[in-house]
């Protein structure tokens, strides 16, 4: 699985996370469209907690507004994330988690370096891959501190 893919299994996570509902995701007050999507969970949808009704129904609009290319790879990536072994996923929920715990301005800063990286070809990507992949955890400690104090070339923002 690439790190293309990685990312959007995150970001869809990060679409579908929300904070706790207060009833006003009763399976009435869902609209026709979320109702014909969400189907499945019908029978139990008085029984889910509030928060997963909440992220069912946000997952049911965010889906209804996809083009139909967007569902085709939303689809792709979640069958290639039903497929990870429960290890992997749980690590991409931990470094999810730790993802979100970091300030805005952190974020930003592994967001501009995932694209830089994506940018370069591919046997440059790989090189770097093998180097981290041949360090020592403590020079892995030490690049990642080098690279998080090293001057930012301005954003193309």
């Amino acid at each position: 699985m690439t790190a293309r893919n990685l990312l959007g299994i995150a970001l869809l996570l990060l679409i579908s996370a929300a904070a706790y509902g207060d009833g006003e995701f009763s399976w009435d007050r869902l609209s026709k469209s979320q109702q014909a999507i969400l189907a499945e969970f019908r029978a139990d949808w008085d029984n889910l907690p509030p928060k997963r009704q909440e992220r069912l129904s946000r997952g049911a609009e965010h889906w209804m507004a996809m083009s139909d290319g967007e569902r085709k790879e939303a689809k792709a990536r979640f069958s290639d994330w039903r497929e990870l072994p429960n290890e992997r996923r749980d690590l991409i929920r931990e470094r999810y988690d730790t993802y979100t715990s970091l300030s805005p301005d952190e974020q930003k800063r592994i967001r501009e370096n995932f694209h830089r990286f994506n940018r370069m070809n591919h046997e440059r990507r790989q090189k770097m891959r093998e180097r981290y992949r041949d360090m020592t955890p403590e020079q892995r400690q030490r690049a990642r501190e080098r690279m998080r104090d090293r001057p930012r070339p301005p954003s193309r923002d």
